[in-house]
């Protein structure tokens, strides 16, 4: 009985209204850090921003590839290191961010964050070279890594209850990085047709610092307790883990994205260097983490099925998205000879259904099967990158690039909508930042991963030296690589079960973290049933 007693209080403490939630009287209402509803909107469009940050310049640079290659006279290899810098600097610490939020507090990572990347947005204005806009884009990627968990874990744990209310404010979060790509598309491409390529840089930094401003007022306090820096501290922080994790990334994706621009591509020395270290670092960074007492990334997370699976599944349907955007864009400009401006416009359709999408999400995901919603959203992206594959240079724009826009971001939203209430209910409160850094550390590493593999697929077709090739045969070959992606991601659908999320009455398929064991809650079992369950759990290891 003294072991069920030591379950009960440790699945309670995880189950228990946090203080920034009102699930004791009203699970879907307004939550208590919250002081008025408008508070509540602008907070919710603010973590928007936060999540859409590398989005946000992705899209924007995407539209000014082109005049940016012209002005700098950039090789096709320095032309995806822009997007290319800022996933790989993302990606590699994400993890170490969502660390540092959890401990040290979320609210002023996610302030100084903001911060820090409207300032580098409007230093990188002035970029004179290659190198310089490469190294900026590194350190807006980086600070877009350290908004991106404290805005998860302050959404996560403001909305800690499953409801109607939660659905509506999480499709609203999940539209970040989607339509956060075709509004910078489309932001930049005015600026470009007004001013020049550096005029949107500027735009962003001016777009972040009215945030910024913002989040001052509108960012709550959700974190009851938060650690003061100390070597008792530091001890617990898993330095070795985080910087295993770190070189491992960057060094994986550094190899691919620079495996395109190599003088004999991957069979270059140096290239197959970097791969199999980056490779060997991440393996060791997973077997460090079994055996770590305090691990930054808890592998009891992954023996639950499903966020494996919906992992994998949101990485190479993401994939398939940016790399087709990022294709799509720069085949407009060099091959169609459209503007800046008319690049934005064409893309308008996606971020237009992006916004419908999501409100639809918010809307049925507690109705709708979501293995349901997740298929459908892989069949889209399938068809999408068939429609971008199979066009011809005189196609009609209506009849391949309008729906396939419209298909890529309802497979973007669809899943993204489902993958982030199912991650962030599979980590109690104190790691909501945690399990949001897992999460897009997955998108980072995916977005590096296609543009590189891309990169090298374009330049084994493209002829002659130029980096703007305008004949079609190079981009077909991109796009042929993310139908590829799209239908891997398809084949692991059928394996999830993932049923509705949200409802206010039944709780959702999480995994609860008891004493470092987990315990899987599938079935909207009661606390006391999770405590008996992780007890046998116990005994049969004994």
């Amino acid at each position: 009985m003294a072991q069920v007693d030591t379950y009960l209080t440790a699945v309670e403490s995880h189950s228990a209204p946090h203080p920034g939630t009102e699930e004791g009287a009203n699970s879907g209402g307004r939550p208590e850090c919250f002081n008025s509803t408008l508070q509540e909107c602008l907070f919710v469009l603010t973590a928007t921003m936060s999540i859409g940050m590398s989005s946000f310049l992705y899209g924007i640079t995407t539209v000014i590839t082109a005049p940016i290659g012209r002005d700098l006279h950039m090789t096709s290899a320095q032309l995806t290191w822009i997007n290319a810098s800022g996933a790989l600097s993302s990606g590699s610490f994400l993890l170490f961010f969502a660390k540092v939020a959890d401990t040290f507090g979320r609210r002023s990572l996610l302030i100084f964050a903001m911060a820090a990347f409207a300032i580098s947005s409007l230093i990188a204005g002035f970029a004179t070279n290659a190198m310089y806009l490469d190294v900026f884009g590194g350190l807006l990627g980086l600070w877009s890594a350290a908004a991106v968990p404290p805005a998860v874990g302050i959404l996560g744990a403001a909305y800690g209850v499953p409801s109607k209310r939660k659905n509506k404010a999480f499709a609203c979060f999940s539209a970040g990085n989607p339509v956060g790509f075709v509004m910078g598309s489309i932001f930049s491409g005015v600026a470009a047709n007004l001013f020049n390529w550096r005029a949107s840089l500027w735009l962003l930094a001016i777009i972040y610092v009215c945030f910024f401003v913002a989040a001052i007022w509108t960012v709550p306090k959700t974190q009851v307790e938060t650690e003061r820096l100390s070597w008792d501290v530091l001890k617990r922080f898993d330095l070795f883990g985080i910087l295993l994790s770190i070189a491992g990334i960057a060094l994986f994706c550094s190899s691919l994205t620079i495996a395109g621009g190599a003088a004999h591509g991957w069979r270059t020395n140096y290239v197959l260097v970097l791969l199999v270290l980056g490779i060997g670092l991440m393996a060791s960074f997973i077997g460090w983490e079994g055996y770590c007492k305090y691990p930054l990334m808890p592998l009891q997370i992954w023996r639950d099925r499903n966020f494996s699976l919906i992992s994998v599944v949101v990485l190479l349907g993401f994939m398939s998205f940016t790399t087709s955007a990022f294709w799509l864009s720069l085949y407009m400009q060099n091959v169609l000879k459209f503007s800046a401006l008319r690049v934005a416009i064409h893309l308008l359709p996606q971020a237009i259904g992006g916004i419908l999408v999501n409100v639809f999400a918010g809307l049925v995901l507690h109705r709708v099967n979501n293995k349901l919603l997740t298929g459908i959203g892989a069949l889209a992206y399938l068809g999408s990158s068939i429609l971008l594959a199979t066009m011809k240079e005189g196609s009609s724009y209506w009849a391949f690039i309008f729906p396939s826009l419209l298909l890529s971001v309802i497979g973007a939203d669809l899943q993204f909508n489902v993958a982030n209430m199912y991650v962030m209910s599979s980590l109690p409160p104190s790691q909501q930042s945690l399990a949001g850094g897992i999460f897009n550390t997955v998108t980072k590493i995916c977005s590096a991963i296609g543009l590189g593999i891309s990169a090298s697929l374009y330049n084994a077709e493209s002829s002659g030296t130029a980096a703007l090739q305008t004949a079609t045969k190079p981009y077909h070959s991109a796009f042929w690589f993310c139908v590829a992606s799209a239908a891997l991601g398809l084949c692991f659908v059928p394996f999830l079960t993932i049923g509705t999320q949200g409802q206010e009455s039944k709780a959702s398929s999480v995994t609860n973290f008891v004493d470092g064991k987990s315990v899987n809650n599938e079935n909207g079992k009661k606390p006391e049933d999770l405590a008996v369950q992780g007890v046998r759990a116990g005994e049969k290891q004994q």
